[in-house]
């Protein structure tokens, strides 16, 4: 049995007893049994339990007098190790106390005596500059280079020992002087060493001249050396072809550089300590005395070229492949260097485009604009038929024109250009939008829109120019969905061409080749706009980089709305024109009889109304049933006058959404006309009202609900003088008033 259960802090007695019964399923009829053999192993358990008790108890006992004991000494022997503490203690106080004076003077006597030495060592290196600078002449007599260059090691040592003499200044351009010298002696040699890339020669040159600290030195013959012959291959290159451009000669240029970095980071590795820094100091002299200059070369290319931007970017590719190649060739290259001097290396071979990557906004907005004048909206003639085709097949060419913009931006400035890509590309779309706009109102011009001219005859029937307003609608929902997916484009553009950029600022080892991030040194203010729209694209805080622009769209989408409304909802109005001043209001009936109004047909003027608003429906269906995703996209996003505030215009009813909002307007046109009558007639008011009981009927039949205000005064004009009263109950004040002032009750 296990008894181990009984040491546990949280022993439950029950469960103890349930999983000891548990354990005896074969045999379940046998519990009595099994309870009496578990009481006495249980009893045999205690008693074992008891007994190794009173043993352990008894040992205790005995053991007791001699642990007594023994604490008992170590008590003893700690009282005698506290007494012995402080009896040294007082040794140390006394000792202290009798020898403070003599170490002072211990003190003061090794000061004096380091004093000495030093002065002593002084006078020898005075007395060993004295020699050397006597034995100097004759050393150089020697043309030894060695013993020129040991002998002025010496005197530099020596004079390091004589810094706070009086004459100190003077002796140490005394040393330059002698080093200037030895430079004279060994510039011939040194030159040809490194001319002719003799390894032995140039390291033991450089052995002398970092014995005497004049490392630099040695280094700017190295310069002049292999700058001479480079600058002098640029010149050959420039001079061989005078007709060739520079996106022929750069590279070239560029081929030669990367030739000799290679080579000579592997001569240098052998020769300097730092051959990277070396061969990239070598570099940037040459790519700073090069004649012409880059800079130079680049501004008579651009003075020849109808697209400078193109150019810039084409000539940039050129320069950023050259970097790439450095880079790599930096990979494969061991040691350690200077990450300033690279960083100076990368600017200097940037530097040439600096001028033109701070005015990228007005170089691509410029480049913007020339492409703009290819997009044409309309003819010399300005027939609708041309002009509306010129729109429709704008939006490709626009769109495709700002696609290239955003891969211009990320070839030319790697995302660094992102806020002048977006100045750019807001004044691209708000040129092309007022141009749009501009040409839809010349349209409504050409189509006599705004003219509302009163007219009796029949309504022009011609739906031509109406499907010319819902193509350049369909146009519409063309530019916002480009736009949409536009903008969905140009954010996964942003983040991924400054994710690199972002890295390389995180990461401190990461070498300045890798992306050259001229906005944070130049304009630290645009960096830190950049740094936030990236920051709020990825957190989601920013949505519509172009925002503006959209805006926009959506603004010439109500106004392409608002044409093609204007041109059903004119003929309208022509035909309602004249209605305030139609002699049958203050007329009677022919022969004086009065005529029950059941007797009287609607006039003609409103049953053309009527009819027209009954052809509307056949003429929409078509344009609203066919699968267009462009004509439904304006269609949501567009808004038409006299809208219901109430009233929803999904695409699947946008039939009966221009039909409602026609037909209020139409009755609201209705109501005006009606309403500046000057008086009417018995006679008169019967056939208005028969008139206003006809445009509701029809209105009814379309499923258009008749305006409250028009019922009222169809309601005022069917009353008599004795059922006046009780039917203003229920009409707004004003019309009831405006029309018992006609009726003159």
């Amino acid at each position: 049995m296990d008894f181990s259960k009984f040491s546990d802090d949280n022993f439950d007695v029950k469960e103890w007893v349930n999983a000891a019964f548990r354990a005896q399923r074969d045999s379940p009829g046998n519990k009595d049994a099994h309870a009496a053999t578990l009481v006495m192993k249980l009893q045999l358990f205690i008693q074992e339990v008891n007994n190794s008790l009173e043993e352990i108890s008894q040992q205790a006992l005995t053991n007791l007098p001699r642990v007594i004991r023994e604490t008992e000494a170590v008590r003893q022997e700690a009282t005698f190790l506290k007494e012995q503490m402080m009896m040294v203690k007082e040794d140390i106080r006394k000792v202290e106390e009798n020898t403070a004076h003599s170490m002072k003077v211990l003190v003061e006597l090794d000061a004096i005596k380091s004093r000495i030495q030093s002065m002593s060592v002084a006078l020898h290196e005075a007395d060993n500059w004295t020699k050397l600078s006597a034995d100097v002449e004759e050393v150089f007599q020697s043309q030894d280079v060695h013993a020129i260059s040991s002998q002025l090691v010496k005197m530099q040592k020596s004079l390091k020992m004589l810094s706070d003499t009086a004459d100190y200044e003077d002796r140490c351009a005394h040393l330059e002087g002698l080093k200037n010298r030895l430079e004279a002696v060994v510039s011939p040699q040194l030159v040809a060493a490194f001319n002719s890339h003799n390894l032995e020669s140039a390291q033991m040159y450089v052995r002398i001249f970092s014995d005497i600290e004049r490392l630099p030195n040695l280094q700017s013959y190295y310069f002049k050396c292999h700058k001479a012959t480079l600058l002098q291959s640029w010149q050959d290159i420039v001079n061989i072809d005078p007709n060739q451009s520079l996106q022929d000669t750069l590279p070239k240029l560029y081929d030669q550089l990367l030739s000799t970095w290679q080579s000579e980071v592997q001569w240098c590795n052998q020769v300097f300590s730092a051959p990277v820094n070396v061969t990239a100091t070598l570099v940037i002299q040459v790519l700073y005395s090069l004649e012409p200059s880059i800079p130079y070369c680049i501004q008579a290319t651009l003075e020849d070229t109808p697209s400078q931007l193109s150019t810039l970017i084409s000539l940039r590719q050129i320069t950023m492949r050259f970097a790439k190649s450095i880079e790599a060739s930096l990979d494969k290259t061991t040691g350690t260097y200077n990450a300033d001097v690279l960083t100076q290396l990368v600017r200097t071979i940037h530097s040439p485009y600096l001028p033109y990557l701070l005015q990228y906004s007005t170089l691509q907005e410029q480049h913007l604009m020339d492409q703009l004048r290819t997009v044409h909206l309309e003819t010399e003639q300005q027939e609708v038929i041309d002009c509306v085709r010129l729109m429709g097949q704008s939006v490709s060419k626009l769109y495709s024109i700002a696609n290239l913009a955003v891969e211009q931006c990320m070839a030319f400035t790697s995302g660094c250009g992102v806020c002048g890509l977006q100045r750019a590309l807001t004044a691209y779309f708000t040129v092309y939008t007022s141009e749009f706009t501009r040409v839809l109102q010349a349209l409504r011009v050409k189509c006599n829109i705004d003219e509302v001219k009163a007219t009796s005859g029949e309504i022009k029937e011609d739906w031509t120019l109406f499907q010319h307003a819902l193509r350049i609608l369909q146009t519409c929902g063309d530019l916002l969905l480009h736009q949409r997916d536009f903008q969905d484009q140009l954010c996964v553009a942003v983040l991924e061409h400054t994710e690199a950029m972002q890295d390389a600022s995180k990461q401190e080892k990461s070498s300045p080749l890798q992306h050259y991030n001229y906005l944070s040194v130049e304009n630290q203010t645009e960096y830190d706009i950049l740094m936030g729209t990236v920051t709020g694209l990825r957190e989601g805080l920013v949505e519509d980089l172009l925002s503006d622009v959209t805006e926009a769209v959506q603004k010439l989408n109500e106004h392409a709305h608002k044409f093609a409304f204007d041109i059903v909802f004119c003929q309208l109005q022509q035909q309602l024109a004249n209605v305030h001043s139609m002699e049958i209001w203050g007329s009677d009936a022919a022969g004086g009889e009065v005529l029950p109004s059941f007797s009287l047909s609607p006039m003609e003027y409103i049953t053309k109304i009527g009819q027209y608003l009954m052809t509307l429906p056949q003429q929409l269906e078509p344009f609203t049933t066919q699968d267009n995703p462009a004509l439904e996209a304006a269609l949501h996003a567009g808004k038409l006058p006299f809208q219901d505030k109430n009233e929803t215009h999904e695409v699947d009813h946008v039939a009966d959404y221009w039909l409602g909002s026609i037909a209020r307007g139409t009755m609201l046109t209705y109501l005006e006309a009606i309403l500046k009558i000057p008086k009417m007639t018995d006679y008169g008011r019967k056939q208005l009202a028969a008139d206003i009981d006809y445009v509701c009927n029809v209105l009814d039949a379309l499923g258009v609900p008749a305006n409250k205000d028009l019922k009222s005064v169809a309601a005022l004009l069917q009353a008599s003088l004795t059922e006046l009263e009780d039917v203003s109950k229920d009409c707004p004040a004003k019309i009831v008033n405006i029309i018992t002032a006609m009726r003159k009750v």
